[in-house]
């Protein structure tokens, strides 16, 4: 039988695409990875009627007694299993966001941040909840998402929760997102929504394929772009495909071209094809080190120690 190139992307995207559950009995001989302190904090959603954790990451020195007045910018990430910890994370391959931060505080090349990893829970409400629009190209058959109810979801639910237990700064500059795969679909669309209460993102492999290409129509015609925005698609998206390879990332460069062509407020804009880029933690990892430089670089660089 003929394998058509959506039919190919359809096989490549369940596993691409796909969050596994934690593995169980296995999950409980693991040792965790996790560096510095994370507290665990759930939430549950009048949105989504559903429970998950939110997973608060705190900087070095935040607990110290002489920065019990200081408050930190925080940034949103999805998935928020995989971001800090192997015992949690998808096929056990974590994003390392808390060691790479660790680090880079130390080196002062990142101001310190908060970072609230955001739960999905599970392959199917994953899509459900991210997607503003079906995703026709992967599958199908999918039912209609209720991606449109994510933005409200951050906003009005996990936002609140966050303030409410720890010293963050207010204001959509001092406020980021960050995701990838669609995870970065949803990161966009509240972006675009959302532009009082997020003002900065970090987008990895987005899935622009979602709504045939919905968000390249959306970003077309932009009044204000997001105040800074690091945006990263790899080479090698779906391995052995050169062709759907070389489609996303021409899809990923109009998206670019898109935001930067705002007519009213234009973006402080990093994008990134990285050559040999995978759809995985580990390149995600690897950009995320660069994503949270530019974002969070300090204003005025401080003299080493």
């Amino acid at each position: 039988m003929r394998t058509t190139p959506a039919a190919t992307l359809l096989l490549c995207a369940c596993v691409l695409f796909a969050v596994p559950p934690p593995a169980g009995a296995a999950q409980a001989a693991c040792h965790s990875t996790v560096t510095g302190r994370l507290d665990i904090l759930p939430l549950t959603s009048r949105i989504f009627g559903n429970t998950r954790n939110l997973r608060v990451w705190l900087p070095p020195g935040y607990g110290d007694a002489a920065n019990a007045g200081r408050k930190y910018p925080v940034l949103y990430m999805l998935d928020g299993q995989d971001l800090f910890d192997r015992c949690t994370a998808s096929n056990g391959v974590e994003w390392r966001v808390d060691e790479i931060l660790t680090a880079s505080i130390q080196r002062r090349s990142v101001t310190p941040i908060i970072v609230v990893g955001i739960d999905s829970l599970g392959d199917q409400q994953r899509m459900h909840e991210y997607l503003p629009w079906r995703d026709t190209v992967v599958f199908p058959s999918m039912p209609e998402p209720a991606g449109n109810q994510f933005p409200d979801f951050l906003g009005a639910e996990v936002l609140p929760l966050i303030a409410a237990h720890y010293r963050v700064e207010s204001g959509p500059q001092h406020t980021a997102l960050g995701g990838a795969s669609y995870a970065a679909i949803a990161v966009l669309h509240t972006l675009i929504e959302r532009p009082d209460w997020f003002g900065q993102g970090i987008v990895e492999s987005p899935a622009l394929q979602a709504g045939n290409g919905q968000l390249l129509r959306d970003s077309a015609f932009l009044a204000a772009a997001p105040r800074r925005l690091f945006l990263s698609m790899g080479t090698n998206e779906v391995p052995g495909q050169t062709a759907l390879d070389s489609g996303l990332v021409a899809m990923f460069q109009a998206l670019a071209r898109n935001l930067d062509a705002a007519y009213l407020a234009k973006p402080d804009l990093e994008s990134v094809v990285d050559p040999g880029g995978t759809h995985d933690e580990k390149s995600w990892s690897r950009m995320f080190e660069r994503a949270v430089v530019f974002l969070f670089k300090p204003v005025t660089a401080l003299p080493a120690k």
